[in-house]
């Protein structure tokens, strides 16, 4: 970062997940002592994670939050007078970007600057417009879905580098999605490597203890199996109705694989009034019993909230203490959550997979629950981190749970075919709901 700055460029800090891409900024902004005020655009949910971070790593450096009401903002960017670090959201510089206009700032860095891979959103554009000497992106997915993702990305720290979205297309888009090995994906690494900063857990930490991987198949019930056999068999004749329209509804192709995954997870998520167990959540019981009883710390991931709902009843049943996360946690709660976690505190972890899957340090866990499959496999990869990073002294075990013979298995095939992306360009692990092709959403209806 400092020969890139010395130079007069930003770049990408895209260091594999849980190896300190925040101490490294902090290091280096401490290290460069600029003039100005450095600003930390970030989730809402980190926002408190990067002070803790400051006042650990740099208790003597001035620090400030810009969060408030509009006018307690307001005075607070009026007033910067020796702060180092100035740290807003991404939703905070929508409302507020042109408080920001005559601001100069000596570093701007975006963390999860996969929250401007799309040029046109108003966080890229406001991100874009911030007043900085050097722009740093920080992310350990440069790529989830598509190459485009790279060039906003670029087109925030480096504007006009990889050329207009139009040429980057041409050039480069087009013809690697149409044949990975293409020369063209040869020029775009050559092209972006010098500025893109990546180091990956393999490469650099030896003493990282064994992280192990497995999955855990549950049979589904009989009554749950008899409600999950209706429903595939009613929605295989909408797929046929769907292909036969020319204009293949897609959404209504996902609706039908979440109500088929619900059920899966547990009927009640897409019965109310079902009555009946899960066979997958009689096989987390098993799982935590045995676990909690080992000695084991546990985080739990499911992507629907409703399906954590369920389970932190059978905690309470159980007696198991535990701290519970998603997307209505404040994000200062978020970070007493987690500190209390490491120190010992209670053995279980509830966490909603989009709100608790990136920024958090849980190391005080050496056990990762994935309760549903989730399609892209990053998304699970990053919310496995928040266990399997720096600071983690014992191996960790990531359990995958998934039910036999359903739609579950399949998603875990689709995972692994859809691994990378660009071959070679970045090491990323990409597939979204909105990226399966045709060809792929028939696949997951055809018999087993």
């Amino acid at each position: 970062m400092k020969q890139l700055s010395t130079l007069g460029f930003g770049g990408i800090l895209a260091d594999d997940m849980g190896l300190g891409k925040t101490l490294e900024v902090i290091a280096y902004i401490c290290g460069e002592a600029p003039e100005k005020p450095a600003l930390i655009v970030t989730p809402s949910a980190l926002v408190y994670n990067w002070l803790s971070e400051i006042q650990r790593f740099a208790p003597d450096e001035k620090a400030v939050i810009i969060d408030g009401t509009a006018e307690e903002r307001k005075q607070r960017l009026n007033s910067l007078s020796d702060e180092r670090f100035v740290i807003t959201s991404y939703p905070l510089l929508r409302r507020d970007s042109q408080l920001y206009r005559n601001i100069e700032f000596s570093y701007c860095f975006t963390d999860e600057a996969q929250y401007i891979k799309n040029p046109h959103t108003m966080s890229a554009k406001c991100v874009k417009k911030i007043r900085a000497s050097m722009k740093f992106a920080l992310t350990g997915t440069p790529i989830e879905n598509s190459l485009s993702e790279l060039w906003s990305i670029f087109d925030f720290t480096a504007p006009g580098y990889l050329y207009s979205r139009k040429r980057f297309q041409e050039l480069f888009e087009a013809p690697i999605s149409r044949n990975p090995h293409d020369a063209a994906a040869d020029m775009l690494r050559a092209k972006i490597r010098p500025f893109i900063l990546r180091r990956m857990k393999a490469d650099v930490l030896s003493e990282l203890p064994d992280k192990l991987e497995s999955t855990m198949f549950s049979e589904l019930l009989p009554e749950q199996k008899k409600l999950y056999s209706a429903f595939l068999a009613a929605a295989r004749k909408d797929v046929v109705e769907l292909l036969s329209d020319s204009g293949f509804d897609r959404m209504r192709f996902l609706t039908i694989l979440m109500r088929l995954r619900q059920i899966c997870c547990h009927p009640k998520l897409f019965d109310d009034s079902y009555t009946g167990g899960s066979g997958k959540l009689e096989l987390l019981d098993e799982i935590l019993q045995s676990a909690v009883a080992a000695g084991h710390r546990i985080l739990i991931f499911s992507q629907f909230t409703s399906m954590l709902a369920l389970i932190e009843s059978r905690l309470k049943a159980g007696r198991l203490d535990y701290f519970y996360l998603d997307g209505r946690t404040p994000p200062y709660t978020r970070s007493e959550y987690a500190d209390r976690f490491n120190g010992g505190e209670r053995s279980v972890f509830l966490i909603s997979l989009k709100a608790g899957g990136s920024g958090l340090n849980l190391t005080g866990a050496d056990m990762v629950v994935h309760y549903d499959p989730w399609w892209n496999p990053a998304v699970m990869d990053q919310a496995s981190d928040r266990a399997y990073r720096i600071g983690q002294t014992h191996a960790v075990q990531v359990i995958r749970l998934a039910a036999k013979g359903t739609i579950e298995e399949k998603i875990l095939l689709l995972q692994e075919k859809k691994r990378a992306l660009a071959d070679g360009v970045i090491t990323a692990n990409n597939v979204s709901p909105s990226q399966l092709s045709r060809e792929e959403l028939i696949y997951l209806f055809e018999e087993q």
